[in-house]
């Protein structure tokens, strides 16, 4: 036979839930916190010190005077994801606004190419600074499926640069790939002819 218990002694052996210890929680809340702003400075350092060692880069040349009056080539609207040291994807440049990621539009002309972005510097590439254009998958921090990136290559001083955009309508990439290798062979072309 089963003894029975009284039911007093069954509440006073029973224990009440744990209080939540606020302190420790709060700690931890502050700790996260602190070491999360701590990684996002070391992080804003890292993108200064980049901007430092890259400060001999000239200043970017602004769109010249009468560009709007030259009919345009190709025009193209999309991003622009960053520009890096050419051939070499990893390598972003960061000074003079470069490493900003932004919508863009682009207007290529006989005298060059116009970088307009909303929100961050813009830059003009004189058609002479112009070397090439072709599809890559990725550039520094952005990875695209197979030929999802316009890359164009420019000089720009001493340095080579790859600047790369994503057209809103991807299709369009080939064509400027075609006119841009059309624009640079003919002013190479030009170039040899008036050396001689």
């Amino acid at each position: 036979m089963t003894k029975l218990i009284p039911l007093y002694q069954l509440a006073a052996e029973q224990k009440s839930a744990d209080v939540t210890d606020w302190s420790a929680r709060i700690s931890w809340v502050v700790g996260i916190l602190v070491f999360v702003v701590f990684v996002y400075w070391l992080m804003r350092q890292g993108w200064k010190w980049r901007g430092s060692l890259q400060s001999g880069l000239p200043e970017l040349p602004a769109t010249p005077a009468g560009f709007a009056n030259s009919p345009p080539l190709l025009e193209l609207t999309g991003r622009y994801h960053g520009s890096t040291t050419a051939g070499q994807w990893l390598d972003r440049i960061v000074a003079h606004g470069l490493g900003t990621r932004s919508r863009v539009e682009l207007t290529l002309t006989e005298q060059g190419l116009d970088v307009v972005r909303p929100g961050a510097n813009g830059f003009f590439v004189p058609a002479e600074a112009l070397r090439e254009a072709r599809h890559e998958r990725a550039i520094a921090g952005k990875v695209l499926p197979e030929g999802g990136l316009l890359v164009i290559t420019w000089a720009h001083g001493d340095k080579l640069i790859d600047s790369g955009f994503r057209s809103d309508r991807a299709a369009e990439h080939q064509t400027w790939i075609d006119t841009v290798t059309s624009l640079t062979s003919t002013l190479t072309s030009t170039t040899e002819g008036t050396a001689r």
